[in-house]
């Protein structure tokens, strides 16, 4: 999943940033690359400690969405999307008996042979849940 997240970087080289959807999530670099790397963790610890807590993961908006706000944090600097694996905080793995159409079965298995970072099925299933619930949430 995606969450966009606004950069600013400072005359001596450095950066900072924080995730408009993420309250409390900041991060920062000596450099605009460190800045980068420094995204990915600061949004994973992040939830990693709601998650820990019980406390509801924020949904992601689309950027489109924040460059419709007057917001004056979203100005001078510049966007970048953070890909977070969300499987970790959905707690534990539960077992489950489900039907489905054969030709859909078979659909879903040919998309993760062909695509590995699915690595399974169950995995492509909850993907594909966690975007359904995206659109109702």
């Amino acid at each position: 999943m995606f969450y966009p997240a606004y950069v600013h970087s400072d005359y001596d080289g450095s950066a900072s940033g924080f995730f408009p959807d993420v309250p409390g999530c900041y991060f920062a670099g000596d450099t605009l690359d460190k800045a980068f790397e420094d995204a990915k963790g600061a949004l994973d610890a992040h939830f990693e400690l709601l998650s820990e807590d019980n406390q509801a993961i924020p949904r992601p908006q689309a950027v489109s969405f924040h460059l419709a706000q007057e917001n004056d944090a979203l100005n001078g600097g510049q966007w970048l999307l953070v890909d977070i694996n969300m499987d970790k905080f959905d707690g534990r793995a539960e077992r489950i008996n489900i039907t489905l159409p054969h030709r859909l079965l078979n659909r879903i298995d040919s998309v993760v042979q062909q695509h590995p970072g699915y690595g399974s099925r169950s995995a492509f299933l909850a993907a594909a849940a966690r975007n359904e619930l995206l659109k109702v949430d």
